[in-house]
């Protein structure tokens, strides 16, 4: 990519096109072109080719998805399967058609196997059931890697796929019911402080162990990868740690200065036992971590403060 390159971020307004976006700006790229959801309707096809034919991007970054928490994906299964399908197919499909010259296409930790070994390898897709409470995002995202790889193999695209870990960052998404594990910690956390309650009840036992990369270290592995890599086989992206969700909790407790207890609600589903991921791929092509857990959150719950509570 030239600092003059016509960049279009599909989601520029979610926490990992977000965080995407502040890195193409901070590196000096000027031509970068964005739409809201209420200017395109990235699940219709017609205004999809439409609007890639007007402005005809060089390079693509599909960050655009419906995403949430274990009970948004188990609640909304037909949206999530729908909504993801077509976003990405449209993009990837229009992107063919317009002669972009590569794409970047942002997947999940969770399209691996439910029980598969650890760390996660990239050759592991495929190899066994999902994990049941995300199967229909999971299943979406799977396709969105096999249209990359389909569009490679039939067109010559240079489509690429990236599976980022856990994310947490500037922008996320603190619903109450919908959001992922660590902001929903942050929020839960910060209302107890608040009220002044004697008691914090996490979801589950406690036990699973999870992964977490602050988005704007994803933002930077993308821009690294979109430079240096061009393979048809896809690339994880994460910190190769991981840490219990109890352990979790005390952080986020720790960070936010609440001083009560911490309980478990273990009626409440765990998901996955565990999801590490091997990043040696990422690492011997060049691109490491460099945002400790402690410092994200930190960075994350100034955020929440900032701008969620207004």
């Amino acid at each position: 990519m030239n600092k003059d390159s016509k960049i279009y971020i599909a989601g520029h307004r979610g926490m990992v096109g977000g965080a995407i976006k502040r890195a193409l700006e901070k590196r000096g790229y000027t031509i970068i072109v964005t739409r809201t959801s209420a200017e395109l309707d990235l699940r219709k096809q017609e205004s999809v080719a439409e609007f890639f034919a007007l402005e005809k991007p060089e390079y693509v970054f599909l960050a655009a998805a419906k995403v949430g928490g274990i009970m948004a994906n188990n609640t909304y299964r037909a949206e999530f399967l729908y909504d993801n399908l077509m976003i990405e197919a449209n993009i990837i499909h229009s992107a063919y058609q317009q002669g972009v010259k590569k794409l970047m296409f942002l997947g999940s930790s969770c399209i691996y196997p439910k029980m598969a070994p650890q760390p996660l390898k990239e050759d592991y897709l495929l190899t066994g059931p999902l994990e049941p409470t995300n199967e229909p995002y999971a299943i979406a995202k799977i396709a969105g890697i096999k249209l990359c790889e389909a569009y490679r193999d039939q067109y010559g695209c240079n489509f690429i796929s990236v599976m980022p870990t856990n994310l947490y960052g500037y922008g996320d998404n603190y619903h109450p019911q919908n959001s992922h594990v660590l902001p929903a910690l942050i929020r839960r956390f910060h209302e107890a402080k608040e009220k002044g309650e004697p008691e914090v009840v996490v979801w589950g036992t406690g036990t699973p162990r999870r992964e977490f990369l602050f988005a704007d270290d994803l933002a930077d592995a993308c821009l690294f990868l979109m430079e240096h890599y061009n393979e048809r086989e896809l690339v994880n992206i994460g910190t190769g740690e991981d840490i219990p969700i109890g352990e979790l909790a005390a952080l986020v407790s720790k960070v936010t200065a609440y001083k009560g207890a911490i309980s478990f609600d273990t009626t409440r589903p765990d998901g996955t036992p565990r999801k590490l991921m091997d990043v040696s791929k990422l690492h011997q092509l060049g691109w490491q971590h460099f945002t400790l857990l402690e410092e994200g959150v930190q960075a994350a719950y100034q955020d929440f403060k900032q701008h969620y509570l207004r």
